[in-house]
């Protein structure tokens, strides 16, 4: 038995050999963790436990038998994160360039079933080029099977994808299908065809990361959920969001013992929302007011920066905010905005994380752009994952809400469990200014002073509609509150609502319009 240990720690010595010492003085000058490296990072120290260490590719054409690492270039396994199980997986761009072959998609496709069994996180480091060209076919069936195994787990567990390295192919589309993706810049790309392929095809020619670099996906496409400016930072910043989200969607997010007074008030609130509807301000100084001590984790904060979407506590209690931002548009909702707060919405009612939906909308945005890009169809993507979602809903008006924009944005008439106001709250179809020159149009034109006419009808219409008691007289709003007293609020309505239950009518899956 002695000298059966003794082999086994001399093949696992060798087996860490072929990979960790294969190029990598080369490898650490690019200033890129190895894929080891990167586990142990993200994990809590001594907690990984490696599965398949040994396994090797069976390939044997282009002579490929000759080049046969442990490991096949994917190193896989679970830890811990902040004591909770998490399943991991980690590319290594030493071993083929990180491009995936059938023994490589097999280990990833065991640790994504493992996951799933066992109701745990699972995190993939991503820094993979594709199918493995040397294996023609199965590689591409091993990407087939991580793409159902993503979509199967899809609403279940959750799923973060890290890029840290150049990902092209099929790598980028297992990275599309999870729930958050991670980009590192400088390092990270994503690409369906790379440089070279666009360049022979098309003649166009464009760098890595002006074709799918970090602020690409960051900034443009919203493919990226979080950006950072180096690994480490950003192993670290999963470890932060996941420390939001419950390993599974029959679990609750974990709960901090808050050192933030449930009670206290919000008197800086008073100030931060100027009372003229035109005035822009941050909507996160709101957030920032609101949440346990100040902190929250905003997603695709540099896509879409007309809506915040990020996650808090409030008591102690993970929290999903939605809320408009009138210092971008004006806070108007547009097509990228409503796709953003859709996908959001979706996640939070996904893994059983409440909604709190701070409003102050004009309307959506319009022009010929807006829609001849679809923004009917899309923008009600964000009607749809409202109205689904069976999370407790709370909405808060804190100054104006219009036309179809206030529908959506969680109103009362779309399912939301609470609605609050503050008393500056404005609820219409449109602003004073432009009902009264479609409804008093005539009356304006025939008047003798047009513009002084104009303000007195103004000044009536906002008396009668705009005032902030209308919608509460008719029930449309559940309470007008002091500002100051928001937080308090919420984390009472929130402890109320804990106990929700909401049946609905059996049915495969609702048809968002996609």
């Amino acid at each position: 038995m002695q000298q059966a240990v003794a082999d086994l720690h001399e093949r696992k010595r060798r087996a860490l050999d072929d990979v960790d010492l294969r190029a990598r003085d080369r490898y650490r000058a690019t200033g890129k963790l190895t894929a080891r490296e990167r586990v142990e990072l993200l994990l809590d120290e001594g907690t990984f436990v490696e599965l398949n260490a040994f396994s090797q590719h069976r390939a044997t054409d282009f002579d490929m038998a000759a080049k046969r690492t442990s490991g096949d270039g994917v190193i896989t396994g679970w830890g811990t994160v902040d004591g909770r199980t998490v399943v991991v997986y980690a590319h290594d761009s030493r071993v083929f360039g990180g491009a995936l072959g059938e023994v490589f998609a097999n280990k990833i496709h065991a640790v994504m079933d493992l996951a799933e069994s066992i109701g745990a996180s699972i995190v993939g480091l991503m820094d993979g080029g594709g199918a493995r060209i040397q294996e023609g076919v199965v590689a591409l069936a091993g990407f087939g099977g991580v793409f159902r195994r993503n979509v199967r787990a899809s609403g279940v567990i959750p799923q973060v994808s890290v890029i840290l390295g150049a990902c092209a192919g099929g790598a980028v589309y297992s990275p599309a299908l999870t729930d958050f993706v991670v980009m590192v810049r400088a390092t990270a790309g994503m690409y369906i065809t790379g440089p070279d392929v666009i360049r022979a095809v098309t003649g166009e020619t464009v760098t890595k990361e002006d074709l799918g670099g970090a602020e690409v996906h960051g900034a443009r496409t919203g493919v990226a959920t979080l950006v950072y400016e180096d690994e480490v930072s950003a192993l670290e910043g999963v470890r932060y969001l996941l420390s939001f989200l419950p390993s599974n969607n029959q679990e609750l997010a974990p709960r901090l013992d808050p050192d933030d007074d449930p009670a206290r008030g919000c008197d800086e609130l008073l100030t931060i929302v100027p009372v003229d509807e035109r005035s822009p301000y941050d909507m996160r100084a709101v957030i920032e007011s609101i949440v346990d001590n100040g902190e929250y984790l905003e997603l695709q904060e540099s896509w879409a920066a007309n809506i915040v979407c990020a996650f808090a506590r409030l008591d102690g209690h993970v929290v999903g905010i939605v809320g408009n931002q009138p210092s971008v548009l004006a806070g108007a909702l547009d097509i990228d905005a409503s796709e953003k707060a859709a996908r959001f919405v979706r996640t939070c009612d996904a893994f059983n994380i409440p909604l709190v939906t701070l409003v102050d909308v004009p309307g959506f945005l319009p022009g010929t752009t807006q829609e001849h890009n679809g923004i009917i169809r899309r923008g009600a993507k964000l009607l749809f994952a409202y109205c689904e979602a069976t999370v407790p809903r709370i909405q808060v008006i804190v100054r104006k809400a219009f036309g179809g924009a206030y529908i959506v944005m969680d109103s009362k008439s779309i399912g939301a469990d609470l609605s609050i106001a503050w008393p500056s709250n404005q609820i219409a179809v449109m602003g004073a200014a432009g009902a009264a020159d479609v409804v008093f149009r005539r009356e304006i034109a025939g008047s003798a002073d047009p513009g002084r006419r104009r303000e007195e009808l103004i000044e009536q219409y906002e008396n009668v509609l705009l005032n902030p008691y209308v919608a509460a007289q008719r029930g449309l709003v559940d309470d007008v509150i002091d500002p100051a007293e928001t937080r308090a609020m919420l984390v009472r309505a929130l402890s109320m609502l804990r106990a929700k239950r909401d049946e609905r009518p059996p049915r495969k899956h609702g048809n968002i319009p996609l």
